[in-house]
């Protein structure tokens, strides 16, 4: 059994607890455990944890809290559980810095495949201070490669292996699920990509083709691309980067030569 670090449960159903835990530990995690969500953050805290589930609904603080206060101290990788599925709890999850969201019931297979998704992705985020870019005209065809691991479109530049999206002389910022989201569709050169594909690009190469996927796995994806918008500064009217193809998913932008520097960019 391969030792993956240290797991913690928070979650105050102590069928749920059990489950989570014994799932995490053939996985071959050392899984702590905690009922309530100030408990949770000590345990986090003092094992030092790779991988948190967190339960939204707590006796004490709610997970919300909870995954605020974990952020303080601590990039490990965080999956919330819950049994509601609207958008505002999605968006407030995500918003908080959870890299995944689980709605129960689950099945142990899918969280499984879900942990080991992630933990195939860089934990460190790069959210420091921009960071000088030289800018590029844009290419003649969407997202040309200039050299390995880097992609260009309408001014943005997408470094793979520095995980770091720039425009002009500002570092985005992005979450691991934001920039993943916008590298698929770089790649993509403009081909449509459905939400079910973008789920897939999230969790990674490990979730498998034929996995089950929720409307809240769908919802989770509309709000990451929601979110990258915002960081994009994105025109609605007339996007440079993400077009939505309504009922099916989304596609790049086509390449424009009428740009002249990046919304916003002079606030």
């Amino acid at each position: 059994m391969d030792d993956l670090g240290v797991a913690v449960v928070i979650e105050d159903d102590v069928d749920i607890r059990n489950l989570l835990e014994g799932v995490l530990t053939q996985a071959g995690f050392e899984v702590h455990t905690a009922a309530e969500g100030r408990e949770g953050v000590e345990v986090v805290r003092h094992n030092k944890a790779q991988v948190v589930t967190l339960d939204i609904g707590l006796p004490d603080i709610d997970g919300f809290e909870v995954l605020r206060r974990i952020r303080n101290f601590s990039d490990a990788y965080v999956v919330m559980l819950t049994g509601r599925t609207d958008e505002p709890d999605l968006l407030s999850a995500l918003n908080a810095g959870a890299d995944d969201y689980i709605a129960k019931p689950f099945r142990p297979r899918e969280l499984r495949a879900r942990v080991a998704a992630m933990m195939r992705r860089p934990r460190h985020e790069v959210t420091g201070p921009p960071q000088a870019a030289t800018w590029v005209e844009p290419p003649a065809a969407p997202a040309t490669f200039t050299h390995a691991g880097v992609l260009q479109h309408n001014g943005l530049i997408l470094n793979y292996r520095t995980r770091t999206v720039v425009i002009g002389e500002v570092n985005l910022g992005l979450t691991r699920s934001e920039f993943d989201l916008l590298h698929t569709l770089l790649r993509g050169e403009g081909a449509v990509c459905t939400r079910s594909d973008l789920v897939r690009a999230v969790r990674g190469d490990l979730y498998e083709p034929d996995a089950y996927i929720s409307e809240a796995d769908e919802r989770a994806v509309e709000v990451h691309v929601g979110n990258l918008r915002r960081k994009l500064r994105e025109d609605p009217v007339s996007p440079r980067w993400l077009q939505t193809v309504r009922g099916v998913g989304y596609r790049l932008a086509p390449t424009r030569t009428d740009l002249q520097g990046w919304p916003g960019a002079d606030h």
